[in-house]
């Protein structure tokens, strides 16, 4: 299983908002993780929390482009964005893959610009946006909505020109999902990787595993362990986290209980 790096640009990220504003902390930060084990570095300048605050296309440009320019090289680059003109300035930057929370939703323009580069793209499901997206979120079957959506936007996506060997599926942890749906999701992985789409897993620091523990972001590592270890058994092909020295250490350890007699 791959390990996705989180460098998040931005002030009011819910886990590390603030600590690498600065493009040469991000430019290190991401430098350790891929040191630490990441295979690819997720580079995001605008915050996906609950409630977040919208930030200008402008903005959020000049956050990530000098850190992708300062990584790009070191790994795979994703650019985790739902905005076409990010996405077009980040792939000129170095970025080789587009992480859109939307699902191709938001910016008409994104699917065209994912198409005419060839990238790699990151399908998520979402409940609205990342302003309305926990207001009371509700499904009749979780497991079954989601993976119906994300297949019609596998399907949307592919008829727009992307190339399906190039997709990846992401359930969407945490946006717009109750602590049940998400435990019930991780569950069901197994059922997202029967799609034959590999999938991405993103419960790093989460809100479910304080709402389980009662635990503050920087203390719920022992819970993001826990949930890549499930997404790992159930076939999910990569997961995205913060703290990357330890969930790759959790993985490899795992590999080789696996592997042993």
């Amino acid at each position: 299983m791959k390990v996705m790096g989180i460098v998040n640009v931005t002030p009011d990220s819910f886990s590390d908002g603030g600590l690498f504003l600065d493009p040469d902390k991000a430019i290190a930060h991401g430098l350790e993780l891929v040191e630490a084990g990441a295979d690819v570095l997720d580079i995001g300048g605008e915050s996906t929390r609950p409630g977040a605050a919208e930030v200008s296309a402008e903005e959020e440009t000049r956050r990530v482009i000098p850190v992708i320019r300062g990584l790009a090289g070191s790994v795979p680059i994703s650019i985790d964005t739902t905005k076409a003109s990010v996405a077009s300035e980040a792939i000129a930057a170095g970025a080789t893959i587009v992480n859109d929370v939307s699902g191709l939703r938001l910016d008409p323009e994104m699917v065209e610009i994912c198409a005419a580069y060839d990238l790699e793209v990151v399908i998520m499901h979402m409940v609205g946006s990342p302003r309305t997206m926990q207001n009371d979120p509700q499904y009749d079957d979780v497991v079954a909505e989601v993976r119906d959506f994300l297949m019609a936007r596998v399907d949307f996506a592919v008829a727009s020109g992307i190339d399906r060997e190039r997709i990846w599926i992401d359930p969407g942890i945490g946006f717009g999902k109750t602590v049940d749906h998400n435990l019930e999701l991780l569950k069901a992985t197994s059922e997202f990787a029967a799609t034959g789409l590999p999938v991405l897993l993103g419960p790093s620091r989460k809100t479910f595993i304080g709402r389980i523990d009662g635990s503050k972001e920087d203390r719920r590592l022992g819970g993001t362990i826990a949930a890549c270890l499930e997404a790992r058994r159930g076939g999910a092909s990569m997961v995205r986290v913060h703290d990357v020295v330890e969930v790759a250490q959790a993985l490899l350890v795992a590999d080789q209980i696996e592997a042993a007699g």
